[in-house]
């Protein structure tokens, strides 16, 4: 199955395994699913670096490219499709990332795996 991993699922998975629940484990260890990072969540990561909020070990144009092959992890880039529909979108989350993300699983019918229980307001699968 294809999955899109929300940004701090990716972060937890680097920084805090002991924050992902036993099924999310499972998702990310099992070999049979596709994982998909939107380039999106590539620019937040590199953005809260740049403004000192997300402390990292390497500058992410090191770390994330270094962690996604370390867990099979595909790029899922952004597509005007994503992005002309991302505005359409009801504002029950006003995160841009997040709101992208939404708007990429929708287009691609992807599920996604976070923890964030504001993506369940939209019509699109939640792991």
């Amino acid at each position: 199955m294809r999955i899109l991993i929300d940004t701090h699922v990716f972060l937890w998975a680097i920084l805090e395994p002991h924050r992902l629940s036993d099924s999310m484990t499972g998702v990310l260890i099992d070999p049979d699913n596709e994982l998909l990072l939107s380039t999106a969540s590539i620019w937040e990561i590199g953005m809260k670096y740049a403004l000192g909020k997300l402390p990292l070990s390497l500058p992410p144009d090191r770390l994330v490219p270094q962690q996604m092959q370390v867990q099979n992890i595909m790029p899922l880039a952004l597509s005007m499709e994503h992005a002309l529909h991302a505005h359409q979108l009801p504002l029950h989350h006003r995160d841009p990332f997040d709101r992208m993300l939404i708007a990429q699983a929708i287009v691609d019918q992807i599920p996604v795996m976070t923890a964030d229980p504001q993506f369940r307001h939209y019509p699109i699968k939640v792991l």
